[in-house]
C-alpha cells in the first residue's frame, strides 16, 4: 500500500462520525449497507467487506498493494475446452469447482464445495496448463480478485457451464451450499440452488467466445 493511500485512510478514521448500529467497513468503520463492496487481503487471503470510499483506493490492478477491489464483472465462456478426460486429470472429486490465481503463492489454486464449504484441491499444473492452452479465455482472470467457476455435467455430450466472476460470489456460492448440504451428495435443496445461480449467473454475464475457435468455424464456412 502506498504512502498516499494510508494518508486517505487515516484522514478517513479521523474525520469519521460516531459507529452506528449494523455492519462497517473494515478499514474506516464507516456504516455499510447490505449491498457493500469487497477488497482482498492478498497475504492473508481473506476477503474485507468495505465501503465506497476505501474499495476504490484499492481499483488500480497495476499497482503493488496488499489489499485488491473485487471487480463487478460476469462473463460466460460457451463452449469451453474441457471434457471429462480433462476434468478428471485435474483431480478434482466433485463436478464443480473454482479457481483463481493467488499471486502470493504464484499459482492457480482450485477449491469445491462440501458440507465443510470450499475445501482446497491440490491442482495438477500440468493437466491445467493443457486447458489453458485449449482456451485461452481463462487467462482473462484478474489474480486474487476474479474466478473461473466451473460445472461439468454427467452427461459427456453437453458443455460444461463456465463463467468467470467476482470472488466474493464464488465465497458467498459455497457458503449457500455448506448451509443447504444434505447428506453425501448435498440433496435436491443443493441441486436447486445451483441450478439457480447458475441461471442468475447466465442471465448476468456477457458473453465472450474464443476468437481461435470463432476463426477456425469461419474458415471452415
Amino acid at each position: 500500500m502506498t504512502g498516499s493511500t494510508y494518508d486517505v485512510l487515516t484522514r478517513i478514521r479521523a474525520n469519521r462520525q460516531a459507529p452506528e448500529p449494523g455492519e462497517r467497513c473494515e478499514m474506516c468503520s464507516e456504516p455499510i449497507c447490505d449491498d457493500h463492496q469487497h477488497v482482498v487481503n492478498v497475504e492473508g487471503r481473506q476477503l474485507m467487506c468495505v465501503c465506497r470510499g476505501c474499495y476504490l483506493l484499492f481499483t488500480d490492478t497495476h499497482a503493488q498493494l496488499r489489499y485488491r477491489a473485487v471487480p463487478d464483472r460476469y462473463l460466460a465462456f460457451p463452449d469451453f475446452a474441457l471434457d471429462r478426460r480433462k476434468w478428471e486429470a485435474l483431480q478434482i472429486p466433485v463436478g464443480l469447482a473454482f479457481f483463481f490465481r493467488n499471486s502470493t503463492l504464484g499459482r492457480m489454486v482450485a477449491f469445491y464445495p462440501g458440507p465443510a464449504g470450499a475445501t482446497e484441491s491440490e491442482l495438477d499444473m500440468v493437466a491445467w496448463n493443457d486447458i489453458r492452452a485449449a482456451d485461452p479465455r481463462v487467462d482473462m482472470l484478474v489474480d486474487d480478485t476474479e474466478a473461473l467457476l466451473v460445472r461439468v455435467p454427467d452427461d459427456d455430450t453437453e458443455p460444461p457451464d463456465c463463467h468467470l466472476l467476482p470472488i466474493d460470489a464464488c465465497y458467498e456460492f459455497v457458503g449457500r451450499l455448506r448451509m443447504l448440504w444434505r447428506g453425501f451428495d448435498g440433496g435436491q435443496d443443493v441441486r436447486t440452488y445451483m441450478d439457480d445461480f447458475f441461471g442468475a449467473v447466465g442471465d448476468r454475464s456477457k458473453v465472450v467466445l474464443d476468437d481461435r475457435r470463432a476463426s477456425s468455424e469461419a474458415d471452415r464456412a
